[in-house]
């Protein structure tokens, strides 16, 4: 069973988050709220969501991102299944291209 995400805890970070005005100030932020490696595994799923988007294959995928098949795979459910929060931003990010 999933727990439900949806908590005052969880839209105070997202509103948090929201307030950020830059990369500097996201680096600021999210350098004290997660780990290293939080930070890298996040960083490595939105590439494989991107390089999934652009039509890789899961070996193209897994050699420049040192993501392993199961990640690949559950990034690729998300595009498929999911709420499409990755097309989301990733639309948004070629639109200021």
């Amino acid at each position: 069973m999933s727990k439900d995400i949806h908590t005052d805890a969880v839209n105070q970070l997202f509103q948090a988050i929201l307030t950020l005005e830059n990369v500097d100030e996201c680096y600021t932020f999210f350098e004290d709220a997660c780990t290293i490696n939080e930070l890298l595994s996040i960083s490595q799923r939105f590439e494989v969501a991107r390089m999934l988007r652009d039509k890789k294959t899961y070996l193209e995928i897994s050699k420049k991102t040192g993501a392993s098949t199961a990640t690949i795979s559950r990034v690729n459910r998300s595009l498929i299944y999911g709420n499409d929060g990755y097309e989301m931003v990733l639309t948004r990010m070629k639109e200021k291209e």
